[in-house]
């Protein structure tokens, strides 16, 4: 059984379609509703989603950690993580099956920067991916082209291995330092990314790096 875990913050008017596409490459999806103010939540439960809803907002880090769980009580051998917000192809599920089969490994990232598909913008391409790359480097990460792509699709072993401690965007650094700690296997492929609005912001890159910081003190 192939799992997609969506979090979700807010995102009534994609949340729907994004939903209907997912269902036709896996077999479950389950929508973390984070403490949205909108119609979030009807909007993912009518499209045929497991919808769970956190009574406060916690972050996209607790949200997959949220998905994880139930994704380990229901059995899934394999699980995809998708935003929610009509970025990511559905299509590339597939192609990340596939590719985790062929090689053997388990966890394979999305990545925007192993060809053109992706068109992305100038500060993210020149500023918040260098700076992320060296911030990987320094926290024990792997040498991932792209770290901070929401898009991932990993089998039991890794389900079962990444326990997220990380709430919020810190996630996406986390998850490299786990994978690499507890030696999962994994790649990279390339998967497409079609941005809608602007996305994330230099302060939200420093509060990444700051969850990071306190995050190494508190283990």
């Amino acid at each position: 059984m192939i799992v997609a875990i969506v979090p979700a913050y807010n995102e009534e008017k994609r949340i729907g379609s994004v939903v209907r596409s997912l269902l036709q490459q896996v077999d479950r999806v389950v929508v973390i509703d984070d403490c949205s103010s909108d119609q979030t939540y009807e909007e993912a439960y009518s499209a045929g989603a497991v919808v769970l809803r956190h009574k406060i907002n916690r972050g996209q880090g607790a949200a997959l950690e949220t998905g994880h769980e139930y994704a380990r009580r229901v059995g899934a051998q394999y699980v995809a993580h998708f935003d929610g917000d009509g970025q990511f192809d559905a299509a590339d599920i597939q192609n990340a099956y596939q590719h985790l089969q062929k090689n053997s490994v388990d966890i394979v990232f999305g990545s925007r920067y192993l060809d053109e598909k992706s068109t992305l913008p100038w500060f993210k391409r020149c500023i918040i991916h260098p700076v992320g790359r060296v911030v990987d480097r320094l926290f024990g990460g792997l040498r991932l082209s792209d770290a901070h792509n929401g898009f991932r699709f990993m089998n039991r072993t890794a389900l079962e291995t990444l326990r997220l401690r990380q709430d919020r965007m810190a996630h996406a650094s986390e998850i490299p330092v786990l994978v690499r700690k507890h030696r999962l296997r994994y790649s990279e492929i390339p998967v497409t990314v079609t941005y809608h609005e602007y996305g994330q912001s230099a302060l939200s890159g420093f509060q990444v790096v700051q969850d990071l910081v306190v995050g190494r003190f508190l283990k």
